[in-house]
């Protein structure tokens, strides 16, 4: 990469090149580095066997394997993911809070241009004199049904220390459906065949993909397409933001992943999104529900008028916000007049 937009436009380096090694790639050869990938067990030979931990590109937020990222268009999926790639790349900070190690990245831009690309990277890397040679890009790639997850095997096999491969967006390399074949079978082979190249070289695989217009209560239904691509996924992110705000919730589930929520801001000066230092559950809340909220963190088990007295707010304003609050499942109570903050350190 060269030298930043200070030095002029960089040329357009087009895609990575990667051998034609066919129509799939061979992934039956041991791991570059490593010994082969095992498969079975009996019981005993489970319960004294070692097993390293996962391989993390961002520790809490994306582990080895195929992770996907579902939001709305325009939500800042790709600012989001582009923000990720070169933290991944660089080392440092990712999202402005969590502590990563350095590692190749490749990039898959499947709906950008080179001089997009530009742009964009030059707002992120505003601050660097350099930009870094570990941040790969391509905007153009095979479908993984055309030699797509062997040229990807290809360019890990040249990167055996790569940390995180990005696919913006998946639809692209999905490739063709066989005739007959569901819905559902069809989205979980698409997830399976790049979860084999993820799994072979222990690299977390992020696929950015498109979430229904209809939200709901769980957003692991938000997902578009069958129940397949969830649940082939090794995890699952889902980026929610009303439009015209700059605060969103990165909702994240999977195997390696604990279930969680974070409060995100997104900085459009920086190009980049930011993980808050409070809880997803107060976004969007008035200045009111965020001050009862908070004293209700440290005094479970108030009711009105004792939060009205702790508080300096008035009594009928407390006892009104607190319904509504309730109402909403931003605060929990036993019925009887007292109220707690949501057990699981989050409002719904």
């Amino acid at each position: 990469m060269p030298d930043g937009p200070a030095d002029g436009p960089p040329p357009d380096p087009g895609p990575v090149p990667g051998p034609n090694l066919g129509p799939s790639a061979d992934l039956s050869g041991a791991r570059p580095g490593g010994p082969s990938r095992r498969i079975a067990w009996t019981a005993a030979e489970l319960l004294s066997a070692e097993f390293p931990p996962p391989r993390w590109a961002v520790p809490g937020v994306l582990a080895e394997g195929v992770n996907l990222l579902a939001g709305p268009p325009k939500v800042g999926k790709s600012w989001l993911a582009l923000a990720l790639a070169v933290a991944v790349a660089t080392g440092g900070k990712a999202l402005g809070a969590i502590e990563v190690d350095a590692g190749p990245v490749l990039y898959l831009a499947l709906e950008d241009t080179g001089r997009r690309l530009q742009s964009r990277l030059s707002k992120v890397l505003a601050d660097r004199d350099v930009w870094p040679e570990t941040l790969s890009f391509a905007i153009e790639w095979p479908a993984l049904t055309s030699g797509g997850d062997a040229q990807l095997a290809a360019w890990l096999d040249d990167h055996p220390s790569a940390r995180l491969v990005i696919v913006d967006v998946f639809a692209k390399v999905r490739g063709t459906v066989a005739p007959g074949m569901s819905a559902y079978d069809a989205d979980y082979l698409s997830m399976s065949r790049i979860k084999a190249v993820a799994d072979h070289y222990g690299v977390a695989v992020m696929l950015i993909h498109h979430t229904r217009k209809a939200t709901s209560d769980d957003f692991l239904t938000d997902v578009s397409g069958t129940n397949g691509l969830a649940g082939a996924a090794d995890a699952t992110l889902v980026l929610r933001r009303t439009r015209g705000e700059a605060d969103g919730i990165l909702h994240v589930v999977g195997r390696d992943v604990d279930e969680a929520q974070y409060a995100m801001a997104f900085r459009p000066e920086l190009g980049t999104w930011q993980m808050l230092d409070k809880p997803a559950g107060e976004l969007g809340i008035s200045d009111t529900a965020a001050t009862i909220l908070a004293h209700l963190r440290s005094n479970e088990g108030e009711g009105p008028k004792q939060i009205s007295d702790a508080t300096g707010l008035s009594y009928e304003l407390v006892k009104k916000t607190v319904a509504r609050m309730t109402g909403k499942g931003q605060l929990d109570t036993d019925g009887r007049g007292r109220y707690f903050a949501p057990t699981d350190g989050h409002a719904a």
